[in-house]
Parts: structure tokens; C-alpha cells; sequence
């Protein structure tokens, strides 16, 4: 597996990178077994920076991500807490992951449909007064990234299983019962939504 681990505004001395290449190796090693490579970025966080912010991602197969992250006052800590919920994640799909891993790094071009991502930056407002009335003036949402991706043929559990994994907020994906595209979302309450267009 290949390993990165890296600092911003931090330094990763040899005990630190030991601990984290020797804990992300075990995991792999007792859920999964074909993790490709992992990036751990530790970062200051709060005021003074007196927090360590810990981003893990573990890349597990083709296009499934399993990202977290935590923020501790120590960084073994922060590490260590990041881990355990990789862990936990994969704990809950371990049977999954692997009767699927064949699958899903032999699919073929013709089941991914390609398409472009964009991210917003934040809407800017703009509040005027006319005649003792504020109104306020949403501008249109700035690009400042875009990028192509694909969006893959699946069943519902996998959307869901990857959009938990990856720590998403919604997947869109192509049901693989109906090649239609669909969508499943973190709810407020908890609960996961699914969206699926309907016959008209």
C-alpha cells in the first residue's frame, strides 16, 4: 500500500509516521487486504492553533474512498480517534467490500456515464435601501472548481455503502435496476433519502 503522510504547519517526526503507516497497515490488513494507497494530512485547527486536525484518506478499491477526520488537543490522539472510525466503517462493510471488489474494478467504460463536477464558492449578497425597504440581491454563485468525473452503474446499498464510506453528504449514481439516475442523501434526522425520477 502506498503511504503518504504529510503536515501543514505541522511536523511529522519518525515516531508519529511509524505509528500511523503501522495502524493504517492493521486495518488494512484485518478488513480489507487491498487497500491501494492512504494520505494522512495532519493541520492546526482553533484558536492559537492549539488543535490538531487529522484528515485520513484510504483508497480501498476503484473509486471507493473511505475519508475521516477528528481534532484533538495531541495529535496521536486525533490519529488515532480518525482511525478508529475508518475502522468502524469498514467493520460495518467488510463482507460487502470484498464480495464486491471484483465486480467493481472490472467495470467496464460503457457502464460509467461521465459527467462535471463543480464547486460553488459561497453566493455573495448585496443589500440596498429603496424607499426605507432593504431588499436583498442574491448574485449567482462563482465556479471556482470543476472537474470530470464519472457516475457509475449500482445498486442503492452500494450508493449508500460509498457515500458512508467516502463521509459524503449525497452520491448520485445509475441504478442498476432501471439505469435511471439516482440520488441518495443524508438526511437531517439521520436517516439516509433516496431519490429516484419517476414515470411520466
Amino acid at each position: 500500500m502506498e503511504m503518504t503522510v504529510q503536515g501543514k504547519q505541522v511536523d511529522v517526526g519518525n515516531a508519529l509516521r511509524e505509528h500511523v503507516t503501522d495502524k493504517l497497515e492493521d486495518i488494512d490488513q484485518k478488513y480489507f487486504n487491498h487497500a491501494t494507497a492512504a494520505t494522512v494530512t495532519f493541520s492546526r485547527e482553533g484558536h492559537g492553533h492549539s488543535l490538531f486536525k487529522v484528515n485520513i484518506s484510504f483508497n480501498i478499491s476503484k473509486n471507493i474512498d473511505v475519508i475521516t477526520e477528528a481534532i484533538e488537543k495531541d495529535p496521536y490522539v486525533a490519529f488515532d480517534t480518525a482511525s478508529e472510525k475508518a475502522a468502524k466503517r469498514l467493520r460495518r462493510y467488510k463482507r460487502k467490500l470484498r464480495d464486491h471488489h471484483g465486480r467493481v474494478d472490472k467495470t467496464p467504460e460503457s457502464e460509467l456515464m461521465k459527467a462535471r463536477a463543480y464547486t460553488f464558492a459561497q453566493a455573495a449578497f448585496e443589500t440596498s435601501g429603496q424607499d426605507n425597504n432593504e431588499e436583498e440581491v442574491h448574485a449567482d454563485p462563482t465556479i471556482i472548481a470543476e472537474i470530470q468525473t464519472h457516475i457509475e452503474k449500482m445498486s442503492v446499498s452500494e450508493a449508500v455503502m460509498r457515500m458512508e464510506l467516502a463521509d459524503q453528504n449525497a452520491m448520485m449514481f445509475r441504478n442498476a435496476s432501471n439505469d435511471k439516475l439516482n440520488m441518495v442523501y443524508m438526511r437531517k434526522d439521520g436517516n439516509v433519502g433516496w431519490i429516484e425520477p419517476d414515470d411520466q
